[in-house]
């Protein structure tokens, strides 16, 4: 009787993981890295407040220097009611027809703004009593006509159910109020147009002067290479406030804009630095030498070909660009050589609760900007660790 031996089946081969580009497992990293995501989290919710603007603050005028004198420096949690006085047109402040100015300095003020304790109506009129704090002088109460209020005639109920409802409201500062009354809420929460302005425009000044250098120097060599490290060594051996300092008084203007080119223009060295002796590493590389040998031009090679393969380190150094341009400008607005008042500065802020000291008001009016600095700047630099990790050639070879 013969017995039948069957082959051995095949193995079966091994499945593979799909084949993965590099950003994909930078991507993963950064996504797995906790802080780094918090980090994020909290500046994409900044940024959302510095595009809103004026649209979600509880005071759609915290920029101008018209703040509730009667309200000034109240404890968070204050409330009070608000009469709205209609202003005559040669008194309304005029922004401009720009959309851009609209948006960044806020909507045109139609009224003006009075504290009150209580109101009642009289006939065609309503009386006032007004609001008094603890450092205020008694005031007389106030007529105000139900038509002037409102605007136009009309019957009496109408136009009483008119003011109750548009010109008279309760309105509560949840953050308190500085020393000209102005609401601290809404102040801190634009100044992150300022702080996040300042950073970007930084940024985008630093890496473009940065890489333009840093290439033409680890590329061309030689003198020219000589030449630009001296003078990347030089600026990088003055102090960052001081060259702002000395860019101000060469530009002969304060401001915001002033502001953002000269935090810009000291900090392109980092970015260079780092170009620069990326550049010298694959300025010998295979592919290279192949571009220089299909004919390529120097232009097309460093644009094209070189710079791309920095993507990762430039990322990285604007980040924590980025959070230097925003502890720069607060430095400058402190001192009251950045941003000029009434702009809601944060470092000009700090300021203002800093002169206050000693008082019950100026302890939140410091801390609070303070702490927003604190946790912008953190939030950035949590995101660079976050992209330094996940840019590491070791830990993308090692996936």
């Amino acid at each position: 009787m013969s017995t039948v031996v069957s082959a051995p089946r095949p193995a079966a081969a091994p499945v593979l993981p799909p084949a993965r580009p590099p950003s994909y497992y930078i991507r993963q990293r950064l996504l797995q890295n906790r802080p780094a995501m918090a980090g994020l989290a909290f500046i994409v919710l900044c940024t959302l407040v510095a595009l809103a603007g004026y649209w979600i603050l509880p005071d759609n005028s915290p920029e101008a220097n018209n703040g509730i004198v009667q309200l000034q420096k109240q404890a968070p949690g204050f409330t009070a009611t608000i009469l709205r006085l209609p202003l005559a047109d040669s008194t309304r402040t005029a922004t401009a027809d720009n959309p851009f100015v609209i948006w960044w300095r806020g909507r045109e003020s139609r009224f003006q703004e009075l504290p009150i304790s209580s109101y009642q109506f009289r006939g065609d009129s309503v009386e006032v009593a007004p609001y008094r704090n603890h450092s205020a002088l008694a005031d007389q109460p106030r007529k105000y006509a139900l038509a002037q209020l409102v605007g136009h005639a009309g019957p009496r109920a109408a136009l009483m159910r008119t003011i109750a409802e548009e010109r008279i409201s309760k309105r509560t500062y949840w953050l308190g109020t500085d020393k000209a009354g102005r609401d601290e809420l809404s102040r801190l929460l634009l100044g992150t147009r300022i702080s996040l302005g300042i950073g970007l425009v930084a940024v985008l000044i630093s890496v473009v002067l940065g890489m333009a250098v840093g290439a033409l120097a680890g590329y061309v060599g030689g003198w020219v290479d000589s030449l630009l490290l001296g003078v990347m060594t030089v600026v990088w051996s003055i102090p960052g406030i001081m060259l702002v300092i000395a860019i101000s008084l060469a530009l002969d203007s304060k401001g915001v804009w002033t502001s953002f080119v000269a935090v810009g223009l000291t900090m392109w060295v980092d970015v260079a630095r780092v170009v620069r002796g990326q550049m010298l590493s694959l300025r010998a590389a295979t592919f290279v030498e192949a571009g220089r040998v299909l004919g390529l031009s120097q232009t097309r090679l460093i644009v094209r070909h070189l710079l791309p393969n920095m993507t990762g380190p430039l990322i990285v150094i604007a980040t924590s660009n980025f959070a230097a341009a925003i502890l720069l400008e607060a430095g400058l607005s402190f001192l009251g050589l950045g941003v000029q008042p009434p702009a809601p500065s944060w470092g000009l802020m700090v300021n203002e609760g800093f002169q206050l000291l000693g008082t019950e008001a100026g302890l939140w009016l410091t801390l609070l900007p303070g702490l927003a600095i604190s946790l912008l700047v953190l939030s950035f630099n949590l995101l660079g660790n976050g992209l330094r990790d996940a840019y590491d050639p070791k830990t993308l070879l090692s996936e």
